[in-house]
């Protein structure tokens, strides 16, 4: 597991958020385009949600998952921990890799949702997303 983390801006709260990676065998990933009324409202990013207080960053995948895509989370791995400043929040990420589900994602948020493969075909991408791309294309330059 990587880390990459930034030093808080001022000393701003930190907003913990777990974050899934949805991964098919054939190396397809879900994005899901943030809906109206959120920060960055249109931009494309991984799936998840703030972790609620003295809740495990499994448990909040587990829940954010259900909430958001209507799926059961049945495999998961915490893959990267990333740190970013953002206007509006300065958010720490738990990159969990999802391998296994049951259901089928939706979007229960009113949430457009995409496979993609490389190149991603979708913009504009939140900035955070940009080093998970990164980090799956290098892995999958790497087989």
């Amino acid at each position: 597991m990587t880390v990459t983390l930034q030093a808080p801006i001022a000393q701003r709260p930190v907003t913990e958020v777990a974050v899934g990676v949805l991964l098919q065998p054939d190396g397809r990933y879900l994005l899901a385009q943030r809906p109206a009324g959120k920060p960055y409202e249109g931009y494309w990013e991984f799936p998840g949600g703030k972790l609620e207080p003295g809740e495990s960053v499994e448990a909040a995948l587990v829940r954010e998952l259900h909430e958001e895509l209507g799926i059961e989370v049945e495999t998961s791995q915490r893959w990267h921990t990333l740190e970013h400043d953002y206007p509006h929040a300065y958010v720490r990420l738990y990159f969990c890799k999802v391998t296994a589900w049951s259901g089928a994602p939706h979007g229960r948020e009113g949430q457009a949702l995409i496979w993609q493969a490389f190149p991603v075909a979708v913009a504009p991408l939140l900035p955070a997303t940009i080093p998970v791309l990164e980090w799956l294309e290098a892995e999958r330059s790497d087989v």
